[in-house]
């Protein structure tokens, strides 16, 4: 088992805190985000110390900051060049955790979600995905990228999901106005898609269109459904976002 710190503890790090102690690795947190560090220590045990503190304690650190304050924390502690580092944060890009995390030089980048805790969240890596797929896999699985660019993508395309839950809370109002049920309307929602995608596991694209078209098949309600959406320009509004987020991340 592995010494693992992370540098930055809140709604990203703590469910992989929590998935690396089940593992039974050794965890050392930051003081950062003090609500959260005192929960996991008085959950699984982590020892709670200053960014200086976690690094000197830790063979892999995990990046868990935001972007606008990965400089100023990390700039002043010092790493070794034995660690292995795993950067959360997006917008940081390779060369600048090179600067800042030097000596060290092993490293992946990836973009998780918290409900890797339970499994099922796919991890684009760039950079030494090995050491992802050691940690993690088999619970949740590695899928190797080529380059930053490509990162970015994938990064763009986790904010597609708070995107798709925003439609789903739409959706659920407009069930829970016709039913008088709020309750109800938010579990027969949630349940109707998760099931769905639960049901789709082949690796190879094409499998969405394919879905859609047997779902929305001339003259029924889901062909209403997709045709409103397209002539209305919900896809259009997405790639526009979509294209937003990517060159954000690129600057």
């Amino acid at each position: 088992m592995s010494r693992i710190g992370f540098i930055g503890t809140g709604h990203i790090a703590a469910p992989i805190a929590r998935l690396m102690a089940a593992k039974g690795h050794d965890l050392h947190v930051t003081e950062r985000n003090a609500q959260v560090s005192s929960a996991l220590q008085a959950e699984l045990g982590v020892q709670v110390g200053t960014p200086q503190d976690v690094i000197d304690a830790s063979e892999i650190v995990f990046l868990c900051l935001r972007p606008h304050v990965a400089e100023d924390v990390l700039a002043p502690p010092s790493f070794r060049a034995d660690q292995k580092i795993v950067s959360v944060m997006a917008a940081v890009s390779e060369v600048q955790l090179a600067s800042l995390c030097a000596p060290a030089s092993d490293f992946v980048q990836t973009i998780p979600l918290g409900f890797l805790q339970t499994g099922g969240c796919p991890l684009a890596a760039y950079g030494n995905d090995r050491l992802l797929a050691d940690l993690f896999e088999p619970e949740n699985p590695v899928v190797k990228v080529a380059n930053e660019a490509a990162l970015n993508a994938h990064f763009a395309i986790c904010a597609m999901v708070p995107g798709i839950l925003d439609l789903m809370a739409t959706g659920t109002e407009w069930l829970a106005d016709q039913t008088g049920d709020k309750d109800r309307a938010e579990f027969y929602t949630t349940q109707l898609v998760s099931g769905f995608l639960t049901s789709m596991h082949k690796e190879h694209a094409g499998q969405l269109a394919a879905e859609r078209d047997a779902l929305a098949t001339e003259g029924t309600l889901s062909l209403q459904m997709t045709d409103v959406l397209q002539s209305e320009g919900a896809h259009d509004a997405l790639r526009a976002a979509l294209s937003a987020i990517g060159k954000r991340l690129e600057t």
